[in-house]
């Protein structure tokens, strides 16, 4: 490469969408382990956001040091430009896309023209699909994955003092909130796709667009509370959480399971009595996972929604977006 720069979106402080700089920064050196990738997409995810704001929201002891300037974001798709010496399983040329280093963060991140990545966090590329709905998959499918499917780690769960386990979900209801969202349309996909009836809760917008990912029952949260119209579930995916997330107890049958996927479930006598399991995961990057994601975007079951794109250097309008909600899938940064 004929220069040691790039363009990316760094913090050299917290705060708003203002606060971020599309400015020259060091192309990251390869270390063993890493892969370069040049990358053409970068889907944006609200952990971004909440390290923009400086973990604002998290307990003090649970905010990880930060050392400006910091590029933000992980997830990627691109084409890998250079491989250390140690890795094996990809080479120069090849698409890949992942979500980099997440829950950490290091020297490399998503939103710049270069990403160096472990190989670990790494999959080919579904050849189906371009690179902005290969950006919009990773954090989201995973997060989806993990909570229904499969774990696939054994790192300590920080969330709860046991290891998150998912439930069989075939021939079982399952209602997700949110469902028109990130993880929600994933969420619904992976559990069809597992022999699931679902239900979807959003707002009557997003009809149709659920409709088309096969959902059997539609619940249009801004004409009916979902707690007073879904009864003997099986399991709950709430996929914005928070501290409402509880009343999702009302809709589960006894021995049913709440998933949240943010902080902000405090009603564990009430599910204890219940006999409801509550049990959250954080997501970890997982390139085998993404392997397994890739053939089935691959095969049509299940498929990437994008929200909208905005250009790397316009990822100010990308957070505002975010932060207006309602969001349809995915929305994606496109990097020239």
């Amino acid at each position: 490469m004929s220069t040691d720069t790039m363009k990316a979106i760094r913090l050299h402080e917290f705060g708003g969408p203002e606060v971020m700089r599309y400015e020259e920064a060091p192309i990251p050196v390869l270390k063993p382990g890493e892969v370069l990738v040049r990358v053409h997409a970068v889907g944006i995810n609200p952990p971004d956001w909440y390290l923009r704001e400086g973990y604002k929201d998290l307990p003090p002891e649970w905010r990880p040091p930060v050392p400006f300037p910091v590029i933000l974001g992980s997830d990627v798709a691109g084409v890998v430009v250079a491989v250390a010496a140690d890795v094996q399983g990809f080479s120069v040329g090849d698409e890949v896309y992942g979500m980099v280093r997440f829950p950490s963060f290091g020297e490399s991140a998503a939103y710049a023209e270069y990403v160096a990545a472990p190989a670990s966090d790494l999959a080919i590329k579904p050849a189906s699909i371009d690179y902005v709905h290969a950006a919009g998959a990773p954090m989201a499918s995973l997060t989806a994955w993990q909570f229904l499917i499969e774990l696939g780690h054994n790192e300590p769960n920080p969330l709860q003092p046991e290891m998150h386990r998912p439930v069989p979900l075939n021939g079982k209801t399952v209602l997700v909130n949110g469902a028109a969202g990130g993880v929600g349309h994933f969420a619904v996909q992976l559990a069809k796709w597992r022999g699931a009836h679902v239900i979807a809760v959003a707002s009557g917008t997003h009809e149709s667009f659920l409709s088309g990912l096969g959902v059997d029952e539609f619940i249009d949260y801004t004409k009916s509370p979902p707690e007073d119209v879904a009864h003997d579930v099986d399991l709950v995916l709430d996929a914005l959480g928070g501290p409402t997330t509880g009343r999702f107890l009302r809709t589960l049958k006894r021995g049913g399971a709440l998933f949240p996927v943010f902080l902000g479930f405090s009603d564990a006598e009430e599910a204890a009595k219940l006999g409801v399991t509550v049990s959250m995961t954080q997501v970890r990057s997982n390139g085998p996972q993404l392997a397994e994601l890739g053939r089935l975007l691959d095969a049509g079951t299940v498929r990437v929604a994008i929200d909208s794109t905005f250009p790397l250097s316009n990822a100010r309008k990308a957070h505002e977006r975010a932060a207006s909600g309602h969001i349809q899938g995915k929305i994606v940064l496109t990097v020239v």
